[in-house]
């Protein structure tokens, strides 16, 4: 689970979810004074200047003082009413304007404030019949034009909003504030083609509003953000750069640069930005900009695995700020990354107790309940998310993530392997896993062999049908189960015998993982083995140990029975480091050790001692958007009992395409000259594909999450 982009989704949402425009508040003082364009007496000048500075609680004050000495002033009334629906109590000024329509009924002066009062209470469903009416009495009225325009910009009916618009820059051309308001819808037009992902329309209608406003600062941090919800990050910095245009901007624009450089997974370089920018912002002097600097400087610490100075730092903005919910969201983010998901947990919640629609606390929580396999209650999570923010992309990419995880799906397997021993083997596996739950899955498979030797002339056919379960207990303990019977046919027998293998993934630590397995299985390496009849008990043990500095052990044990009273031990060790996370790159050494009891090289590979020593490259990512990769080579060297020391070496490669959401095929090529599967000199090759359909579009379980 990858909480990384928590953070990220909310800087990249927040100026698109929901631009709620006000523009009826903003600009509307200009409606009132152009019918009062006379100062009556007494003199309401003082008060006009309130009301047009934005100082509404001085002139609820000041036209209440009026209006005791003059009860009957309607413009007092009017301005009074402004001021107090524009100070808070929007119901009581609409009240207010309905009383005055009483003694005014064809007042269109009152019939615009009585309607615009409604857009303060955002009663937009009642404001727009209101408007067309008006509209419909008074068709070239500006007031009424435009008042009509931002109702229907709050119900989110933009393209009818630009079209009133329109109309009143029409009659007054050259009107600043409705040049504003059409800024505003067009903004609002535009979020409304994110959530369809329409990235190209939207960019060209935020272009739109550079032609009243070029280089318009809203529009430009718009563009920011959409640029990097659609990962083009190189227009995303054209744009920064293009913001920096003060000292203070300048900070901003190096923290919107060290996101993007986050992003391109080049995360030492936002480090070094996020930096620069704290420098700058502690010579501004602004608190809200050196608090966004500092912000950007911790997240950049966690990116880059500076968990000790990141928890120092956070440390120190919690003195001085208090568990402010981007306080929360940074150790919430430093928990996930540390894999500390109950510490992550406690701070979501937190956040959500502020704020219970924070998206960074429901998508967040969403995340970190999945990390903690709590997969129903991460369900539950993600759709609180789209109840405050309708058609979220990641939160919608998250439940998309939850489903393919669960869905029943199919697999299906076909490879044709060979060596130099002049085996031959064509393998085909077919098989449907149900989960039942978050926590209960099962499967079936059967799988189908042919195996051949022309030296030898021997065959064997074989076929095995399974039945598996996996049940997660906890976030640290997980039972994989499965059990069958593997019937094979060769030229001299025939028989069927029981296979299973009970595996418990344990999670003792953070970082840690355990496996204790035991299996039963048949010897079927190829087609004079199976003859053989082999029953092999393995008893195994895997560990790997992961670290906060790229570096990993993985090791694996394993102690084998069989019943020609042989016994085999293997050690497998491998200390590998990461490279690169995008796309991943792994290097390390591996070394392998293997001891039979008893050499029987007549009928299988059963030294008393082999060893090989390897060094490998691991790498994997995407190579486009719907295609990943996957490549390993290792070369080194191998010996067997006292004989010289041979080189080795082995790669594999895998492509994988995404042919539809819920088709995938996988095409893959395997050589190696490991001597540990026969006798040193061989070489074996596997190609093969794979194909995963998931059946159905939802879980079976979903319909009880919501």
């Amino acid at each position: 689970m990858n909480n990384l982009k928590i953070k990220i989704q909310q800087e990249q949402t927040d100026m698109y979810i929901q631009i709620n425009i006000r523009a009826g508040i903003i600009i509307s003082l200009w409606v009132l004074f152009s019918f009062l364009g006379m100062a009556q007496t007494p003199d309401m000048t003082q008060g006009f200047k309130y009301l047009e500075t934005g100082n509404v609680k001085e002139g609820e004050s000041f036209f209440a003082k009026i209006l005791e000495v003059n009860p009957n002033n309607k413009t007092a009334k009017i301005c009074y009413g402004r001021a107090v629906g524009l100070n808070g109590r929007p119901d009581v000024a609409t009240q207010l304007f309905a009383n005055l329509l009483i003694v005014y009924p064809d007042d269109l002066e009152v019939q615009l404030n009585y309607i615009e009062s409604m857009l303060w209470g955002n009663r937009f469903d009642e404001a727009k019949p209101l408007y067309e009416t008006l509209i419909k009495k008074y068709p070239y009225n500006f007031s009424a034009l435009l008042g009509y325009a931002n109702t229907l910009s709050n119900l989110k009916q933009y393209q009818e909003a630009l079209k009133w618009i329109n109309k009143a820059i029409n009659i007054e051309p050259s009107n600043i504030n409705a040049k504003i308001s059409r800024k505003y819808i067009t903004l609002g037009y535009a979020n409304s083609f994110i959530p369809a992902q329409e990235y190209g329309k939207a960019s060209s209608i935020l272009h739109q509003v550079f032609n009243d406003f070029p280089e318009d600062k809203d529009v430009l941090l718009n563009l920011s953000n959409l640029y990097l919800i659609a990962q083009e990050t190189d227009s995303a910095l054209i744009i920064y750069e293009k913001l920096a245009t003060s000292a203070i901007d300048s900070v901003k624009s190096l923290i919107g640069i060290s996101l993007v450089h986050h992003i391109s997974a080049n995360n030492k370089e936002a480090l070094n930005i996020a930096h620069l920018a704290h420098k700058k912002a502690q010579a501004t002097n602004d608190t809200v900009v050196e608090k966004l600097a500092l912000e950007r400087l911790t997240q950049a610490y966690i990116w880059n695995k500076k968990y000790k100075i990141a928890d120092a730092t956070i440390d120190s903005i919690q003195n001085q700020y208090g568990n402010q919910n981007w306080v929360l969201a940074l150790n919430a983010t430093l928990g996930m990354y540390r894999s500390d998901f109950k510490e992550s947990l406690m701070n979501y919640n937190a956040i959500l107790a502020n704020d219970s629609s924070s998206f960074d606390g429901n998508l967040g929580k969403a995340n970190a309940l999945f990390a903690n396999a709590q997969i129903e209650e991460a369900y539950g999570a993600a759709y609180k998310t789209l109840e405050y923010y309708n058609q979220q992309k990641d939160a919608l990419g998250f439940i998309k993530k939850l489903n393919d995880a669960h869905n029943v799906n199919l697999y299906q397997k076909g490879s044709y392997t060979s060596d130099n021993g002049d085996n031959k083997a064509f393998i085909s596996q077919s098989k449907i896993t149900v989960p039942f739950s978050g926590k209960l899955s099962t499967y079936v498979s059967y799988t189908y062999s042919n195996k051949s030797n022309t030296t030898t002339n021997s065959s064997a056919n074989s076929d095995a049908l399974n039945i598996g379960l996996s049940y997660l207990f906890s976030a640290k303990v997980k039972l994989d189960a499965w059990a069958g019977l593997y019937r094979s046919k060769t030229d001299e027998a025939h028989y069927t015998q029981p296979e299973l293998e009970i595996n418990w993934l344990l999670k003792p630590y953070k970082l840690q993982d355990l496996s204790l397995a035991y299996s039963r299985e048949l010897q079927k390496f190829n087609a004079d083995l199976i003859g053989e009849e082999l029953i092999m008990n393995h008893y195994k043990m895997t560990y790997n140990m992961g670290t906060n500095i790229n570096l990993g052990w993985y090791t694996q044990m394993m102690y084998t029975t069989q019943n020609d009273e042989n016994k085999r031990k293997l050690l497998f060790s491998s200390i590998y480091y990461n490279l690169m996370s995008k796309p991943l790159l792994k290097t390390g050494i591996n070394y392998q050790y293997l001891s039979f009891k008893n050499m029987v090289p007549s009928t299988y590979f059963s030294p008393g001692v082999y060893k090989a020593l390897e060094i490998f490259f691991d790498s994997r990512g995407n190579l486009f958007p719907n295609t990943k990769y996957v490549s390993s080579f290792a070369t080194g060297f191998q010996k067997v009992e006292q004989d010289d020391l041979s080189s080795l070496f082995r790669a594999e490669v895998r492509l994988e395409q995404k042919i539809h959401p819920r088709l995938t095929a996988e095409i893959y090529g395997l050589y190696s000259n490991v001597a540990s599967a026969t006798a040193a000199g061989f070489q074996f090759t596997d190609i093969g594909f794979t194909i995963r359909w998931m059946i159905t579009e939802k879980p079976l379980f979903f319909k009880k999450l919501k």
